[in-house]
């Protein structure tokens, strides 16, 4: 999108009424002009090298077009850039902090916010912020329940989907009572990934969805009064459910690309990813056979958005607010949805895009194993951020394995 344009539609946010399009940009070149030399430290997931590359070219284009150099810091799990973030407060280390952007979102991001260790609100300073699909995509503004209040801006939308191999599997189960079933009749050839890891843990809340009489409470803090009661369905689900997993549930995948990889190399018939377009990226590099195909629960799936967010004492302030833009650029954006880079979806409303820029997306195919918009089905909300937490610490009391 034209800049103009951008800064045009920022000044008919709420946030800046009385703001004229001259004040904006100048705003925003102030911006460029401290972060134009910067380097960010971006902490992020490191476990796929897919996205490990996408973010790479990203730093391609901030250093191609504002001068700001990405350094990806690679995570094995995100609370450790949110422990370092909240040690240097505890000492006192109000500026020139260690990290300048965070991949985050629910527990982290509950926990960041509580205790003030975010910097902002920020959103509306981005230029191209009004692109976002607040309304069609609630996602984009509260996370885990919680209201984002421009603590976090988002860059792709996920949603859980089931992913088989038609040469192994004609008629996959699509429920989660089924899958149950389907496990005990075709014992080791189902598994998930080991808790507190985030899609093993989003399984649980799958199952919780599926065995509580009202799910509606997941939207709600956790009651210690009543959270036994509530989830002991999860744990009689599991108890008949792992002793026909992959290797009789004495040991798990780690993450999402291991759980992947047993489907790749056959050892399991049914995996799961939080990207609808996983599986055709991954056919397209060649890490699985054209025969995976997707499918969703009936009922529906859960579904949220990834975030970046500005650590409160972040050395490169500036640099890290460009990159959050940048990633909302219609380029970057469609670059990510492609099946053959990512498949993530977008977070942009594509009704507000200029015809150049929705070109972009039009020229996407969905992929081979890509389900369409229509065929996803319902999107359920994300439980409040402390379900998502007790359960992973309930889980490893119950199940936890040695690895």
């Amino acid at each position: 999108m034209h800049r103009r344009t951008a800064l045009r539609l920022l000044a008919t946010l709420p946030a800046f009424a009385g703001f004229s399009t001259k004040a904006l940009a100048a705003e925003w070149d102030s911006i460029l002009s401290e972060a134009k030399g910067q380097t960010v430290y971006w902490h992020a997931w490191g476990g796929d090298p897919k996205i490990n590359d996408f973010i790479t070219w990203i730093g391609e284009k901030a250093e191609e077009r504002y001068g700001v150099t990405l350094e990806h810091v690679k995570l094995a799990a995100t609370s450790d850039a949110v422990a370092r973030v909240l040690a240097e407060q505890q000492a006192g280390q109000t500026e020139g902090g260690a990290v300048d952007l965070i991949w985050i979102n629910g527990e982290n991001f509950a926990a960041m916010k509580s205790q003030g260790l975010l910097y902002g609100p920020f959103t509306d300073t981005l230029p191209n912020w009004p692109l976002v699909d607040v309304l069609g995509k609630p996602a984009t503004v509260t996370d885990f329940t919680l209201p984002t209040d421009g603590f976090e801006s988002p860059w792709a939308m996920a949603q859980l989907v089931f992913e088989y191999d038609t040469e192994r599997l004609k008629e996959p189960p699509q429920s989660i009572d089924s899958i149950l079933q389907w496990a005990m009749s075709n014992p080791g050839r189902f598994t998930y990934p080991q808790p507190p890891d985030y899609l093993g843990t989003t399984f649980l809340k799958q199952v919780l969805y599926g065995v509580m009489p009202d799910p509606s409470v997941l939207q709600s803090p956790i009651d210690d009064a009543s959270y036994e009661a509530l989830v002991a369905p999860l744990w009689a689900y599991l108890d008949r459910l792992h002793p026909a997993l992959w290797r009789a549930a004495k040991a798990f995948p780690q993450n999402e690309p291991a759980l992947g990889q047993l489907l790749a190399d056959g050892e399991i018939d049914i995996s799961f990813a939080f990207n609808p377009g996983r599986a055709s990226a991954e056919i397209a590099a060649g890490n699985l056979p054209d025969t995976i195909r997707t499918f969703v629960l009936d009922g529906g799936t859960i579904g949220n958005a990834s975030f970046v967010a500005i650590p409160f004492n972040a050395a490169h302030r500036a640099g890290a607010i460009v990159i959050a833009n940048l990633i909302l650029d219609p380029e970057v954006q469609a670059r990510a949805q492609d099946p053959a880079v990512l498949g993530f979806q977008t977070v942009l409303d594509l009704q507000s895009l200029t015809p150049e820029d929705r070109a972009r997306f039009d020229a996407l195919e969905l992929g081979v194993a890509t389900l369409s918009p229509a065929d996803l089905g319902p999107v359920l909300l994300e439980p409040h951020a402390s379900w998502m937490t007790r359960i992973a610490q309930d889980w490893s009391s119950r199940y936890g394995v040695a690895q």
